[in-house]
């Protein structure tokens, strides 16, 4: 365990996400955007990339290219965050505020795994 603690909770927060596109797949069905075809097997297959993405993150070979391909996992289901704002059912009865607090998160949450990536901007 030679990376800082706050990586490793950075880890089990993304292989507790994934599970639970396992655990309650009902809820990442509702939010995934209707352009999006084949909600199933996009929900099963983040949930798995989030799992071994959080995995990945505790070995420290690959814990730069983990992190870079969770900034680009926070990218790509940002549209989702956006659905919930826009869309009743996909909102999971959450309130307005909180739905719109998401969106900076997302932000927040890229920039948390930059941290992590080596990448020098």
């Amino acid at each position: 365990m030679d990376k800082p603690w706050h990586l490793y909770v950075m880890a089990l927060l993304y292989i507790i996400a994934g599970i639970n596109h396992f655990r309650k797949p009902e809820l990442y069905l509702k939010i995934i955007p209707p352009f999006i075809t084949n909600k199933k097997f996009v929900s099963e297959f983040s949930g798995v990339i989030e799992i071994l993405l959080g995995i990945y993150l505790c070995i420290p070979i690959f814990s730069s290219l983990a992190a870079r391909s969770i900034m680009i996992v926070l990218v790509l289901i940002f549209p989702a965050n956006i659905y919930m704002v826009v869309n009743k059912e996909a909102s999971l009865g959450l309130p307005k505020w909180i739905l719109y607090l998401r969106l900076p998160l997302q932000f927040l949450l890229i920039f948390w795994a930059y941290q992590y990536s080596n990448l020098n901007f």
